[in-house]
């Protein structure tokens, strides 16, 4: 059977520090999974813990206290809404997250991709280089399938996403490009093994037809690895959800998916 657009992993509300849109409230994204026919849904706030340290300015007020002010989420027949978070990983490798806090959420990700945060992800020497930027998008799945974490329930965020390098389009491709394949199926063969799943995210699937097979090459390493895939808008704003079913249709047709190729927490 073929891979259902059936959820929604990856969804910021307005106390994402990004998003601050008033209209981005619980009630908007449980009316867009209404409206989408979605019988699961997370919203996933930017977070790094209070008792871990290192959180860089932007970070710090986005606590446990912050997010989950969202909570309790409101309710619909048919329709699981789950308290999540996206918690990221520095330039130490160190994720904000502690274990004592592995069970107040349903679902947790992580992105080891966003490389344009200059001085708390990534060195300002390191961002300029494209073959340092490849080695370090290696470097950090590593790091990461080396931790003790909740893998189950743990998804690993837009792995093709333009934040890689943002210095142009064509500098972004170049990098993906320098990633050898042996290190995806290495790593890939790992996440399989740990559980987790891989995001298809609507911002990384939103491609030309002319870079369908440059930014795909990751994840259909990752199906033929056995990894699971999941799907996120990582929307901010109400106008983010108008076309994520569409691109998530695309998407699962050019990787062809199945329902056996769909990540399901725990």
């Amino acid at each position: 059977m073929k891979f259902q657009i059936d959820h929604d992993l990856h969804i910021h509300s307005k106390l994402s520090s990004c998003s601050r849109d008033p209209e981005q409230t619980s009630e908007r994204i449980l009316e867009y999974a209404k409206e989408n026919r979605l019988s699961r849904i997370c919203v996933t706030n930017h977070y790094w813990d209070s008792s871990v340290e290192g959180a860089s300015g932007w970070y710090k007020p986005q606590n446990f206290e912050h997010i989950s002010k969202d909570c309790p989420l409101p309710e619909a027949d048919g329709i699981e809404f789950l308290f999540g978070c996206e918690c990221e990983m520095d330039k130490f490798m160190t994720v904000g997250i502690p274990e004592s806090r592995f069970d107040d959420f349903d679902f947790i990700i992580i992105p080891t991709t966003h490389l344009h945060m200059t001085g708390f992800t990534i060195s300002a020497e390191d961002a300029e280089s494209k073959e340092r930027i490849a080695e370090l998008w290696v470097e950090r799945l590593d790091a990461l399938f080396g931790m003790s974490l909740p893998f189950k329930k743990l998804g690993i965020a837009h792995l093709a996403c333009g934040l890689i390098n943002k210095k142009s389009r064509q500098d972004f491709l170049d990098t993906l490009k320098l990633i050898s394949s042996e290190d995806m199926k290495r790593l890939f063969t790992r996440a399989a093994e740990l559980g987790c799943g891989i995001e298809l995210n609507q911002s990384d699937m939103s491609f030309s037809d002319d870079e369908a097979d440059i930014v795909l090459r990751p994840f259909r390493i990752a199906k033929e690895c056995g990894c699971k895939l999941y799907l996120g808008s990582d929307a901010h704003h109400p106008k983010d959800f108008v076309n994520a079913k569409k691109i998530f249709e695309r998407a699962v047709t050019l990787l062809d998916l199945s329902e056996d190729d769909k990540f399901h927490i725990g």
